[in-house]
């Protein structure tokens, strides 16, 4: 008995037509609840021999390959329930925040014809290579500009929470209407993990989609030397394998600069930029004060020096990168001419307008003859992100640098970035004006966003305050380091364990001894990112490392990218009776990068397919009853999607998603999660009880390292636990044997929730 039984016959002039028809027919039907051959049919009518007609009755033993066949990627299955579970459970990065009012949020559209397309500095680099690009650049009179719209400026404001979706909606456009941007920062940094983390989508698609909308502009990256976009020390092959791959799918610029400016840190990977023809700035991390005399460890001397090193190993533009916005405007002038002088390369200035007056420090560095200098549009700017492109542009019109930028275009999409930045009101900092306590805390603008959210996630919120001094408290500790990522991740790690254990400057010897510093803390004191000019103090060094003694070589574990993608494979295709999923090669680079995210999003995309094509209120809040979207899945591929109605939970605790899917009904079940789980209330460990360990911080157990009976000593690894990207060890205080684990991976704790006892 054939409970479903479907004939399809085709016809055609030949063989080769009528298979084609077939094969077509067969790939819009839709049979639902129930297995098919249909993908097993498709493959028959693909393979050569049968379209030559020259098989036998052993056909199928001679192509076992055909029985093997892929599910059909069934996308609008996978995207309706993607909606139907945020609709009803929320997305875990929004939950509980208002939904946003929808905005028209439409790019401005010309009358123009869409496919003319205007020469831009893409073109020269093209045209004239690297050098050419070089001398042009050094021929111009006006101040050239990098719009960081796309990526740092919503890294400093929005927690690097917005999505390529939103760029992509106005990209091409902009590239057409104002030609003059000398480069788009829109790659690197934060936005890799965040993107995978938070976003749910690849960070490589974002560099191809938006190489193949900007075809005339020049597309830059911020890289981490030897850290590339991750946070650990990665072996020299390892980064010039990455930067190869980003060169090759669309990458122009690439940025690149060491925590604590070790330039042998960032060589590998200048030296893998030049061998791919691309434009290698080597980058000066800016820190403290050069007009004050007490803060000679970053003296005007200092980045000279570094300066001449990068120029000798072949930079094309030099860049001065002051991620917290410290340069003041007259140390700029200064800074800038002394750097014209002793070097021969264009200098490309980056700074946060935290302060509220860093237009000026651009104004002097532009009398300075600077070259090229960052900024972002006007909806996009200001607080931690960059100075207004749009002012900037105005204020310079009839200076003999002026830009050359149309402010009308700038106005245009500086409305369209107005209405989107709505849809991302719930990652906004709160921060609602300029302030000089940067120049106390000396926080990256890029980071602010992003520790706020990592203070809230653990339960910090209203400490936030005691955070920002504890930031300073940690800087201070270190021995005044440079503060950009990673190292500035570390200082954040150490402000965050300082709040939550009630540290301060007074007590946290005495107090610290006791506990589990982050493993991020371990890392960087044991050599992990180098060392900073003076070293680390000896006293927190041993604090934190004990008899332990630093390494003596950056580089981190060999890497084996043949070994990581078979690892790779294993987690994600380990259900062999399911279709495997396919990894390519920046799948496996960014597990490399962000293991714990990577492997987020590419389960999030073996369940739900690419959510990157959902409009954003649907990606982050679902849809409404009576709401109606359009998904482009591909060029001329488009989902109708309305939401009619959605039903009261049921007493198996399931609600039901009445869509119309291009017209048809779809019913969609989903579980009703409820109210946000509240974490159980579990004892807490008494500090004076020999027998308790508690937990450092709030957060999840991501891994538990010993069981009841294991003898462990001091120092031993007994939990790993995990908030927010940043991760801690929790170690035996005493030496013991484990006699209650109170605690299983994925579970959820608070600070000081008892979760190991000794017997």
């Amino acid at each position: 008995y054939d409970s479903l039984l479907v004939k399809l016959t085709t016809y055609g002039r030949d063989l080769e037509e009528a298979a084609d028809r077939m094969d077509r027919a067969l790939a819009e039907f839709r049979i639902r609840g129930v297995k098919t051959n249909i993908n097993f049919l498709r493959a028959v009518l693909r393979n050569s021999e049968f379209r030559q007609a020259d098989f036998r009755t052993d056909f199928l033993l001679r192509h076992p390959e055909l029985k093997i066949t892929t599910e059909s990627q069934d996308r609008a299955s996978k995207l309706l329930q993607y909606i139907a579970e945020v609709t009803v459970n929320g997305h875990p990065t929004v939950k509980g925040k208002t939904r946003p009012v929808p905005m028209s949020a439409a790019a401005p559209q010309k009358e123009e014809p869409f496919e003319i397309m205007p020469h831009g500095t893409k073109q020269i680099l093209e045209e004239k290579g690297p050098d050419g690009l070089v001398e042009w650049i050094k021929k111009q009179n006006r101040v050239l500009v990098t719009d960081t719209t796309f990526r740092d400026a919503h890294q400093s404001l929005l927690a690097t929470r917005v999505r390529t979706f939103d760029m992509a909606q106005s990209a091409r456009q902009m590239v057409r209407d104002e030609p003059g941007i000398f480069s788009y920062e829109m790659w690197g940094g934060a936005t890799f993990d965040a993107s995978l983390k938070f976003l749910n989508e690849d960070p490589w698609s974002r560099l191809a989609v938006l190489r193949k909308a900007m075809p005339n502009a020049l597309l830059q990256l911020l890289l981490r030397g030897s850290n590339a976009v991750g946070y650990a020390s990665y072996p020299d092959k390892v980064v010039q394998h990455f930067v190869k791959t980003a060169a090759d799918t669309g990458m122009d610029i690439f940025r690149i600069f060491d925590s604590f400016n070790i330039v042998r840190n960032v060589r590998p990977a200048m030296d893998a930029v030049l061998k791919c023809g691309k434009i290698a700035e080597p980058a000066l991390c800016y820190t403290g004060n050069i007009e004050d005399p007490k803060r000679n460890k970053y003296s005007l001397k200092y980045y000279v020096k570094l300066a001449k090193e990068f120029e000798k190993a072949g930079a094309h533009i030099l860049g001065i990168k002051d991620m917290a916005g410290l340069l003041r405007p007259f140390s700029a002038r200064l800074l800038v001419k002394t750097l014209k002088q002793e070097t021969g390369l264009p200098i490309h200035l980056h700074t946060h307008d935290t302060t509220g007056i860093q237009a000026a420090t651009l104004l002097t560095a532009i009398e300075a003859d600077v070259d090229i200098v960052d900024a972002a549009l006007a909806s996009m700017s200001g607080i931690m992100s960059q100075v207004n492109l749009n002012s900037l542009t105005a204020m310079l019109e009839f200076h003999e640098r002026s830009t050359g930028l149309n402010l009308s275009v700038l106005n245009d999409y500086s409305r369209y970035w107005d209405d989107v930045r709505r849809y991302y009101a719930p990652f906004e900092s709160g921060l609602k004006s300029s302030s000089a306590e940067v120049y106390f805390h000396e926080m990256p603008g890029g980071q602010y966003t992003n520790l706020f959210e990592q203070a809230q996630a653990m339960g910090l919120g209203a400490k936030w305050r005691e955070v920002i001094k504890a930031y300073a408290l940690a800087n201070k500790l270190f021995g005044d380091i440079i503060k950009v990522t990673p190292s500035s991740k570390v200082v954040g790690d150490m402000a965050l364990f300082i709040t939550a254990n009630g540290l301060d400057e007074n007590n946290f010897y005495e107090k610290a001894a006791s506990l589990s510093f982050p493993a991020s803390v371990v890392g960087m004191m044991n050599g992990d990112l180098g060392f900073p000019p003076g070293g680390f103090p000896k006293q927190l060094q041993k604090l934190v490392l004990g008899d332990h003694a630093p390494k003596r070589s950056r580089q981190g574990r060999s890497i084996v990218f043949e070994r990581v993608q078979d690892e790779l494979d294993k987690k994600l295709n380990h259900n062999r009776k399911k279709s495997p999923v396919k990894i390519s090669e920046t799948d496996v680079l960014s597990y490399i990068m962000a293991p714990q995210s990577a492997m987020e999003f590419l389960n999030h995309r073996k369940e739900y397919g690419d959510t990157s094509v959902l409009p954003t209120l649907a990606f982050f809040f679902g849809m409404q009853p009576g709401e109606e979207i359009a998904v482009e899945l591909e060029e001329g591929k488009t989902l109708y999607i309305k939401l009619s109605a959605v039903s009261e939970t049921d007493t198996t605790g399931m609600k039901t998603l009445f869509f119309e899917l291009n017209g048809s009904p779809r019913d969609i079940k989903v579980q009703d999660k409820g109210k946000a789980a509240v974490l159980p209330k579990r004892p807490k460990a008494e500090p004076e009880n020999l027998h308790h360990v508690g937990a450092t911080m709030p957060g999840s157990v991501v891994d538990v390292l010993v069981k009841p009976g294991d003898t462990v000593q001091k120092g031993d690894k007994l939990f790993l636990l995990e908030a927010m990207k940043m991760e801690t060890s929790v170690t035996a205080p005493r030496p013991g044997v484990v006699g209650t684990v109170l605690v299983a991976p994925g579970d959820k704790i608070s600070a000081g929730d008892l979760i190991l006892t000794y017997q």
